[in-house]
């Protein structure tokens, strides 16, 4: 399983923390959602910083749903903004059907492990197990069976459901990745801003409360929930 190697910091007006930075050096990284939107929602200006900082960085995009309707267009859009700094890119948009993604389960597999058979990632972000949306759960567990040995971040996307949780691991993010994420997500996805959460106010919103909760400095976060986390690997 990957690793994150330790640096000791103090956040402003926090007591002092650990900060896990990722090793020097381009990554690999592969990035799951169910829908259009999820991961930009879920992990968007956490990816916008992994790329900065890691120059040469490479990413396997996977949407697993909307390919074939015009939501695919909306999620290559999406992939090519929060991208823009990555090295090479391989971005899909699959067709599973939406919303019954548990009835799929063997496609789903299927999906995934010809991922992996053609990309080995140094980090994974997928949806969180507790979500309670059964597309979201359904895939967050196809991850873990899949790339159970990997360094795996699960992210949260804020809904009606009501399911936010306490999550265990927070980045850090600044003014420019917090602006950058909202005005990538309201421009890519057209299709969604009627919906009443789909607001600027709401990404934000959870932005801030992450940001306090973790002591960030800048007072934004994206938050995750890790299961396992193996610190100075050796």
């Amino acid at each position: 399983m990957g690793g994150l190697e330790p640096r000791q910091q103090r956040a402003a007006g926090a007591a002092r923390v650990i900060g896990l930075a990722p090793p020097a050096g381009p990554l690999r990284i592969l990035c799951l959602g169910a829908h259009p939107d999820d991961v930009e929602i879920g992990c968007g200006g956490t990816l916008l910083r992994l790329f900065a900082d890691h120059p040469g960085s490479t990413c396997r995009w996977v949407v697993l749903s909307g390919g074939g309707t015009p939501r695919e267009a909306e999620a290559q859009d999406g992939a090519a903004r929060f991208l823009a700094a990555a090295g090479e890119r391989v971005v899909s948009v699959l067709r599973l059907r939406d919303g019954h993604f548990p009835v799929a389960l063997s496609v789903l597999k299927e999906a995934l492990e010809e991922v992996r058979a053609a990309f080995t990632p140094d980090l994974v972000f997928t949806h969180t197990r507790g979500d309670l949306h059964q597309d979201h759960r359904a895939v967050s567990d196809a991850t873990w069976q899949t790339f159970r040995d990997h360094l795996v971040l699960e992210y949260e996307v804020p809904k009606w459901d009501g399911d936010l949780g306490a999550p265990n691991c927070y980045v850090a993010l600044g003014e420019a990745e917090r602006r950058a994420k909202v005005e990538h997500l309201l421009a890519a996805f057209p299709s969604q801003r009627g919906k009443r959460w789909f607001t600027a106010e709401t990404f934000q919103g959870l932005m801030r409360l992450r940001g306090i909760e973790s002591g960030a400095g800048e007072g934004y976060a994206e938050a995750f929930y890790a299961r396992k986390l193996l610190v100075a690997p050796r």
